[in-house]
């Protein structure tokens, strides 16, 4: 009898991490993805991506790449959206990867139907797999926020959004100064009429290049305490960005880490120019103009929301995954509590753990799968685990409790308890 496959959801990075490393373990998989081929919300051109002509990385080549597979050193410090689809399309090809994927191919439920035995459906085919590896990414489903009011002109989420051309002529409002929201607006300096940004609270900016290096680069050996890498970043940035304060930004609510940081100091080169405007929070939508929370009011002919994104599992019942609140309850983010044979792969946030992150991910997912064949006592000893609480993933650090913070964690203590969970697997 021919052993069922684990079926791998997404074709994006995580979901190449995940066949890679089945095929690694020798272990039978089946992939599915929506788009016609490999890359993820990278592919500008797939159904669900979300990249703009302008994305780039926020993070380095080499902090980011896979390691068995880095990139071409001719690719720059902080690749485009196109280069690192020929780095998914190069990586697929190098591991035979794609042969094993239906492309185009939506799946629409995945649930449990026996001990051992999942079923499948994508395209209105039902298939039936050993396990299911969710692996289709955090980056897909708009967050929309709700607004009292009506706004009457143009109403855009940055998934929408691909090209600058959009604001020609445009007095535009950005709502929200992530990382997207800074690129956006950045962007839009050259082609809108007028360009300002309403935010909640302020950030930390930390520049792209420290002594003529990628930023994350630096700093790569033991991670100091939480406390003293805090002070210590925190005046370097004084010294290379200034205080965003003095440009409009409010003081930021949290320390350094404490939150995700804004790879960006274009945007304060031109918030320096008075090339833009920082404004407080909405109030409300009212008619042709915007109301804030400090009392002004201003005309817009289109607001973009740069509002981030809400984690999107459709086809898998909530239950299983704990799911109560912003995210599922998964022991590592990775294994589910209710089914041992299911597992998320990508569901993971932190400043600098880079696709690597995700392959070791998938690695301890494989190394699990493969130790209940050949290793058992050990398959038996890390199910206890999964039944048991979480490490603490913090590192020291008392990030916000926002709905998007809901499955960061620090780097340096994620990938540790990662890699001490793949060892303790491996021990011969």
């Amino acid at each position: 009898m021919t052993a069922l496959s684990y079926a791998v959801i997404g074709a994006g990075p995580s979901g190449l991490a995940a066949a890679r490393n089945l095929q690694r373990f020798d272990i039978p998989w089946q992939g599915y993805e929506l788009a016609d081929d490999v890359g993820g919300l990278w592919d500008i051109d797939a159904p669900r991506s979300t990249v703009y002509e302008s994305a780039h990385l926020i993070s380095s080549r080499t902090t980011t790449e896979f390691t068995e597979f880095p990139m071409d050193p001719s690719v720059a410090d902080y690749p485009s959206h196109r280069d690192l689809k020929r780095y998914f399309d190069d990586f697929a090809s190098h591991f035979n990867l794609r042969e094993g994927y239906i492309f185009g191919s939506e799946v629409t439920s995945a649930r449990p139907v026996g001990y051992g035995e999942w079923e499948v459906v994508a395209n209105g085919v039902t298939h039936r797999h050993a396990g299911v590896i969710v692996a289709n990414g955090t980056l897909s489903e708009p967050n929309i926020p709700s607004f009292s009011g009506h706004f009457d002109g143009e109403l855009i989420h940055s998934s929408e959004y691909t090209s600058a051309t959009v604001f020609a002529g445009k007095r535009v409002l950005v709502v929200g100064a992530g990382n997207s929201g800074c690129d956006i607006a950045v962007d839009a300096v050259h082609h809108a009429k007028s360009i300002d940004m309403s935010v909640r609270r302020g950030y930390h900016f930390v520049p792209k290049y420290m002594f003529g290096r990628p930023s994350d680069t630096l700093n790569q050996g033991k991670p100091l305490p939480a406390r003293i890498k805090q002070v210590i970043d925190s005046r370097l940035l004084r010294i290379f960005t200034g205080d965003p304060v003095r440009l409009g930004f409010p003081e930021p609510d949290h320390k350094l880490y404490e939150s995700h940081p804004i790879v960006n100091t274009l945007v304060l080169h031109h918030l320096g120019h008075g090339d833009l405007r920082v404004m407080a929070d909405i109030e409300a939508f009212d008619g042709g103009h915007v109301r804030f929370r400090d009392g002004r009011r201003e005309p817009y002919d289109m607001v973009l929301l740069a509002t981030g994104y809400v984690l999107h599992y459709p086809f898998v019942d909530r239950e299983l995954l704990d799911w109560n609140g912003p995210a599922p309850d998964l022991y590592l983010n990775i294994f589910s509590r209710r089914d041992p044979d299911l597992f998320v792969v990508g569901m993971v946030e932190a400043s600098g753990i880079g696709w690597q992150g995700r392959y070791e991910q998938a690695e301890l997912v494989a190394r699990l799968i493969r130790a209940r064949t050949d290793a058992p006592d050990r398959a038996r000893a890390f199910a206890e685990s999964i039944a048991g609480p979480n490490p603490d993933l913090s590192g020291g650090y008392d990030y916000l409790g926002l709905d998007r913070m809901a499955y960061y964690v620090n780097k340096d203590a994620y990938r540790g308890a990662i890699g001490a969970a793949i060892r303790e697997l491996a021990a011969s």
